[in-house]
């Protein structure tokens, strides 16, 4: 897909990684939970985009 999906699943992730990170400083488990939750599908919908990348390829 294009560079601004890559970039607002990058934010996605981030901002999974910032939950996850106040989660363990305050040692709330639910935030934790939430915060690998937003990196996992961060990490899917871009295999997903690369997915329908490597099928619309013009090689």
């Amino acid at each position: 897909m294009g560079a601004g999906d890559d970039v607002k699943h990058g934010a996605e992730e981030m901002k999974g990684k910032v939950k996850e990170g106040v989660g363990d400083m305050t040692d709330n488990e639910r935030l934790q939970a939430e915060g690998k939750m937003d990196q996992a599908k961060a990490n899917i919908k871009q295999a997903g985009d690369d997915v329908k990348d490597a099928f619309t390829d013009d090689r």
